[in-house]
């Protein structure tokens, strides 16, 4: 017989989705997550790809930073992004195979 899962436990992990679909519920954090998924890129060309002033952008990383989606690196005064952990890139990879499946070129 299966055990069932504790409606506790649920209810954690039900607070950690909706805070990860928080995260992801903006049109412009779509597309940095989306443009990390292509492979690491420093702030400068995050916003030559994306129409958003600089600040917006910083504001929209440091989320993404906040709920751990994202990792920076430092090169002397060149930050670059990332996608962090598993998370990040298996639901952009889900997403862009549903939305982008014709801009995907293999």
């Amino acid at each position: 017989m299966d055990t069932p899962i504790l409606a506790e436990e649920m209810q954690k992990h039900a607070r950690d989705a909706s805070q990860l679909l928080k995260a992801l519920a903006n049109e412009n954090r779509l597309m940095i997550l989306c443009s990390l998924g292509q492979g690491e890129l420093s702030v400068s060309e995050l916003n030559e790809r994306l129409t958003l002033s600089q600040s917006a952008l910083s504001q929209h990383l440091a989320w993404l930073r906040r709920e751990d989606l994202v990792q920076t690196r430092r090169d002397a005064q060149t930050i670059y992004y990332a996608l962090h952990g598993t998370k990040a890139k298996a639901i952009i990879d889900v997403l862009q195979s549903i939305y982008c499946a014709d801009l995907v070129t293999n």
